[in-house]
């Protein structure tokens, strides 16, 4: 088992899990001095390219962020947000998981689902391919996006294929805008992590998308917390620039090159 895998499964019942999403090295080598996990996520898709949906994300696209990504990160646990359409049945899963291994260097990829992609799971962590599950609101085929469990029906099914995944191998879960109370429920009832993202404090874990986190997107969700705003101290960075240049006080002799 990958090293980085048994410290997070050790992290059970003893220590939060800290995760983020980084799409390129500038991010990355930051967060790798403070986070577990970090996610090459397909929130990509909206947060970088202003898609609606995630479902526009391309493979291609997704392993040359992860390439950036991967030049930061030497102690966290890096995993691969596998894009739409791209494990719709197990030959078609493992092909693209091998592919994305090969050129990015990740630790595991992340698959969205549970009973309906059991299979799939199973074939790709029996040929050796580390899994991250993730139940939840699902961006990838989910059409309304409200927070699971407000029905029985739907906190069974959660429950259920919480514990699918469990049994199939996945080293951990990621719940996204889970019940509170469900939340817990699942996370004390399998023995492998669970990671939230608006699923409360009853989580092994916390993963947001770090541009809400630091302030350079304008996500007003819920489970967000702001952290920095970072697009004021842009602003006021490009505002002393522009000024300067106007100004002729950039650049300067020491900026310059003679012989």
């Amino acid at each position: 088992m990958n090293k980085k895998i048994k410290k997070i499964l050790e992290k059970k019942n003893k220590s939060k899990i800290v995760c983020l999403t980084a799409y390129s090295k500038n991010i990355s080598k930051i967060l790798d001095k403070h986070c577990d996990l970090i996610l090459v996520g397909d929130s990509l898709g909206s947060v970088l390219y202003n898609f609606k949906s995630t479902k526009k994300v391309t493979l291609e696209t997704m392993i040359n962020h992860s390439k950036s990504v991967k030049l930061g990160v030497k102690r966290s646990l890096m995993v691969f947000d596998m894009p739409f359409n791209t494990y719709r049945n197990t030959k078609e899963a493992l092909r693209n998981a091998k592919l994305v291994i090969k050129k990015t260097k990740c630790d595991a990829i992340k698959l969205e689902g549970g009973k309906k992609i059991i299979n799939i799971v199973k074939y790709l962590i029996k040929n050796k391919i580390p899994v991250l599950g993730h139940l939840g609101i699902l961006p990838q085929t989910d059409r309304k996006f409200t927070f699971k469990g407000k029905k029985l029906s739907e906190e069974n099914r959660i429950l259920r294929d919480a514990k699918l995944l469990e049994k199939a191998g996945v080293f951990s879960i990621v719940l996204e805008c889970i019940e509170t109370k469900l939340a817990k429920k699942v996370s004390d009832q399998i023995k492998i992590p669970t990671i939230g993202i608006g699923s409360s404090s009853n989580c092994d874990g916390q993963v947001l998308v770090t541009d809400d986190l630091i302030g350079l997107s304008d996500s007003k969700l819920k489970f967000v917390k702001k952290y920095a705003n970072l697009s004021k101290i842009i602003e006021i960075a490009v505002k002393k620039y522009k000024s300067d240049v106007l100004s002729r006080r950039f650049p300067k002799a020491k900026h310059s090159f003679k012989n």
